[in-house]
């Protein structure tokens, strides 16, 4: 029976290590973003977790084996895990104020490395338990590390594939813990009878205590907190405050608009409409990041005909069902935008990229490559627009863009929107093959803040990108995600600060 319980604990802890790893990604994310330091961190947080338990593990059992010290082991592990919903709120608040490499590698360290030292723990201490004799520690060894690997692998699909999408963190947090507990108490059973009932009480005592007290991600429209959703690619969440409705995907805002009106508060969807200036009719367009809809429903409001490229099905639904998006405004075709471009030929008159977040730019929408496939699928005479976010009119993902989009258009203009210049911000680039140049110069208002204000401060502040000496972006080499590490960090900072630390972004 101890045998059949070893390799049962082996599976049960090896499928936990990566099934926690996953899912530190979303919980840390709807602060930070899901960067490449976030991924980064928990990547190696784990495999020197996982390090120091294998060392720690392998010297406590050549101490003397005990079953009732392997179970322990284990129900640490998952009790630390069934922890990280009560510990995630300090630690956030402890690193909100360092920067974002810092950040992500504390706040991973302190919520996941010890539950997978302890996971780690399981392996060597396995072997132990499970040798007989000399002649048979190889075989065992393999054996033993062999299933604890498969079980990861087959967790690691599982959760990725089908979990996070459809069960959600927080439950998947409190059954990986759960499922660990249980096990020990398995263990201790199988060891000892006498412990039977104090073992099923306290497992039940553990259950009822994660039911009712365990802090989780549920909507809650009494705060504006209207929906939490997973998907394969991120948290989106919807949130109404101060009039504003807002799409948060991982925690960084991509839709804002006044339910209802579905009018836009980001004056980038107003500055884009300035292509449609380019134009003696309304054409076909092509949406690359749909978003809440909000450019679609400006370009549709005057007669443009729009495909629209989202990848995520999720965000899809969520501008459905929040954000007034109607089905018959826009043909929208749920694939990765650079896949779309390759596999459809279709030419059209203006290609709007609008597929970036403020905690990562996807670094295949922004190389040479990736432009020379939307050039060609504009007509003669296209004109190609994407928003950007950046710290400033002279930050380097602005310049870089800029020399990267000049190597396959002839011209290009940049307008901000931001002010002062040196601020966080939004900025639309605009490219072609023909002149960019407008009939006449959008009319100047007598009001600060509306649409026409931020189309005629930003035509008249357009300027022209010197990209002498400036890193151009290939497939090969594109460090664009850490160049936006310190645009995510003041985007968050100054979105935590606007919610008043209510909760509602993470």
């Amino acid at each position: 029976m101890k045998n059949y319980f070893v390799y049962l604990a082996v599976i049960v802890s090896g499928g936990s290590v990566l099934a926690v790893e996953l899912l530190g990604v979303r919980i840390i994310a709807p602060f930070y973003g899901s960067s490449l330091y976030l991924w980064s961190a928990l990547i190696s947080i784990t495999l020197a977790a996982l390090s120091v338990g294998y060392m720690l593990g392998g010297r406590w059992a050549d101490r003397g084996v005990k079953l009732e010290r392997f179970c322990a082991i284990i129900g640490l592990a998952g009790l630390w895990i069934i922890l990280i919903p009560w510990l995630l709120t300090p630690a956030l608040s402890l690193t909100e104020a360092l920067g974002i490499r810092t950040a992500v590698l504390v706040t991973a360290t302190v919520l996941f490395f010890p539950p997978l030292a302890f996971l780690g723990m399981v392996s060597p201490y396995a072997i132990k338990l499970k040798v007989t004799g000399l002649d048979d520690v190889g075989r065992t060894a393999g054996d033993l590390y062999a299933i604890s690997t498969v079980a990861s692998v087959v967790a690691a699909l599982a959760t990725g594939f089908f979990l996070i999408p459809n069960v959600g963190v927080s439950r998947l947090i409190f059954v990986i813990g759960l499922s660990l507990i249980a096990t020990a108490t398995i263990g201790i059973l199988t060891h000892n009878r006498k412990f039977a009932a104090p073992s099923a009480l306290v497992l039940l005592a553990v259950v009822a205590a994660g039911v009712f007290f365990s802090p989780s991600r549920q909507p809650d429209p009494k705060i504006g907190l209207l929906a939490i959703e997973q998907s394969e690619y991120a948290e989106i969440r919807v949130v109404d405050y101060r009039d504003s409705r807002f799409m948060l995907i991982d925690g960084g805002t991509h839709t804002i608009v006044s339910p209802g009106t579905w009018e836009s508060h980001f004056p980038y969807v107003n500055v884009l409409d300035i292509a449609k200036g380019f134009f003696d009719q309304p054409g076909e367009a092509l949406l690359i990041g749909l978003g809440g809809g909000s450019v679609v429903k400006s370009f549709v409001r005057d007669g443009w005909k729009i495909d629209a490229v989202e990848i995520d099905p999720v965000v899809t639904q969520v501008a459905y069902e929040f954000f007034g998006l109607k089905k018959s405004e826009a043909r929208v075709c749920e694939m990765d935008g650079r896949e779309f471009l390759i596999r459809n030929s279709k030419k059209y008159d203006l290609i709007i990229m609008d597929a970036f977040g403020s905690s990562s730019i996807p670094f295949h929408l922004v190389t040479t490559e990736a432009f020379g496939l939307i050039r060609s699928r504009l007509n003669a005479a296209g004109v190609f627009a994407m928003n950007i976010e950046a710290v400033g009119w002279d930050d380097i993902i602005v310049r870089s863009l800029a020399a990267t989009v000049n190597q396959q258009f002839r011209h290009t203009l940049v307008l901000p929107i931001a002010e002062p210049p040196d601020q966080l911000g939004n900025l639309v680039i605009l490219a072609s093959n023909d002149s960019l140049t407008l009939e006449s110069d959008p009319p100047v208002p007598d009001y600060r803040f509306s649409a026409e204000y931020d189309r005629a401060h930003a035509w008249d502040n357009r300027f022209i990108v010197d990209t002498t000496g400036v890193q151009i972006l290939t497939d090969d080499l594109n460090p664009i995600d850490i160049w936006a590490e310190r645009v995510n960090l003041v985007a968050r900072r100054n979105l935590h600060e606007y919610f008043e630390k209510k909760g509602l972004a993470w």
